[in-house]
């Protein structure tokens, strides 16, 4: 089994999009643990609704390039729009973040509150 962190965020009807995103993680691991939720200011378009940000720890059997192509299609099954900009609104945004213990995201050493997020999971 892999021990993977996910980060996610969303600023579409975030409570919602949210809790149907780690219902749904369960069709391909057991969530584990959750991070508390964090209100965070939007980066690179300010003129959008703030997102309400975490993190997740999941186990799955899957292997890294399968559980990234399942988070994409996660995101498209709740209405992720890829075609939007890429700093823009969300319905969900799910991030592989640490992997078998190893930081995988530079997100990490960059957004506090994913790293704080994180650093609570590990």
């Amino acid at each position: 089994m892999n021990a993977v962190i996910l980060g996610v965020g969303s600023n579409i009807d975030p409570e919602k999009h949210i809790r149907m995103a780690l219902e749904l993680l369960s069709e391909i691991g057991q969530v584990e643990k959750v991070s508390q939720w964090v209100k965070t200011a939007p980066v690179g378009i300010s003129d959008q609704p703030d997102f309400i940000n975490g993190a997740v720890k999941i186990t799955t059997s899957l292997e890294r390039e399968a559980l990234a192509r399942y988070l994409k299609k996660l995101e498209e099954r709740l209405g992720r729009d890829r075609s939007a900009p890429k700093f823009g609104p969300r319905t969900i945004d799910l991030d592989i973040v640490v992997w078998n213990g190893q930081i995988t995201d530079p997100d990490y050493y960059t957004r506090d509150f994913l790293k704080k997020s994180v650093d609570v999971l590990m």
